[in-house]
């Protein structure tokens, strides 16, 4: 009886923890250059009244599929939520390709300031890496709390803001974002269109743009979210776009 009145109430719980969930989906398509659609990447925004989970797929289609091994990629934040904002406590990273498949899990420590990651490899299904480092640097956010948490957090227009996102060890987690004013649209909607709410360009060093430092640009709904996204110069074949599906 005490058992069947535990799982009566653990179960009251659960229904009552998510009715208060609100779920967001939000799909993109990526087109790259000549190559045309090379993939998609489908989110699920849950947030409680406290916490949050984004949950993220990236698929490849096409030749792009070919070329890359029919590479999927996972990524998974989750962490708690303060004035508005998401703020990380784990951020997991999974690439999964023919017949390897990589992992990366980042646990933020916020009392501690500090961030640890472990580093999984298996080929083959068999484990032959497995790799724990703490990061030289701090941060609340993940690369997908930036992102997402990027139509709230600017405040003011005409400014350049630094952010810093677990993710980006090569540029010790710095993301330098400038927000145009809205008499400095143009060259942004040259590439994003017009009708965003908030225009800004973030700078990420990566070794697939051609001067291995690249940026992105992003077009932020009224809703607060990515409405399109350009990633300039990557290799020789021009610019990744995505573009948010109705």
């Amino acid at each position: 009886m005490i058992k069947r009145i535990l799982t009566i109430g653990s179960l009251l719980v659960f229904i009552n923890v998510n009715a208060f969930a609100k779920v967001t989906h939000l799909n993109y398509e990526a087109t790259f250059g000549i190559l045309g659609s090379i993939g998609t990447i489908k989110n699920r925004l849950t947030k409680h009244r406290k916490t949050y989970e984004i949950d993220t797929t990236v698929r490849l289609t096409g030749l792009a599929k070919m070329l890359m091994g029919e590479q999927i990629e996972h990524y998974v934040s989750k962490g708690h939520i303060k004035n508005g904002l998401m703020i990380s406590h784990t951020y997991k990273m999974v690439i999964k390709n023919k017949d390897s498949v990589t992992s990366r899990l980042y646990v933020v420590h916020h009392k501690g300031r500090y961030v640890t990651k472990r580093y999984q490899k298996w080929v083959k299904g068999k484990l032959v890496e497995d790799k724990k480092t703490r990061l030289s640097f701090y941060a609340k956010d993940d690369l997908l709390t930036l992102y997402f948490n990027i139509g709230h957090a600017i405040k003011k227009k005409g400014r350049k803001y630094i952010f810093k996102a677990v993710g980006l060890e090569k540029q010790n987690g710095k993301v330098l974002i400038t927000v145009p004013s809205d008499t400095d649209n143009a060259s942004y909607e040259k590439d994003l269109g017009k009708g965003a709410s908030l225009y800004a360009k973030a700078l990420i060093v990566q070794k697939n743009f051609k001067n291995k430092k690249g940026d992105i640009l992003l077009a932020v709904e009224k809703d607060g979210f990515i409405k399109k996204s350009v990633i300039k110069d990557v290799l020789f074949y021009g610019d990744v776009r995505l573009v948010r599906e109705d």
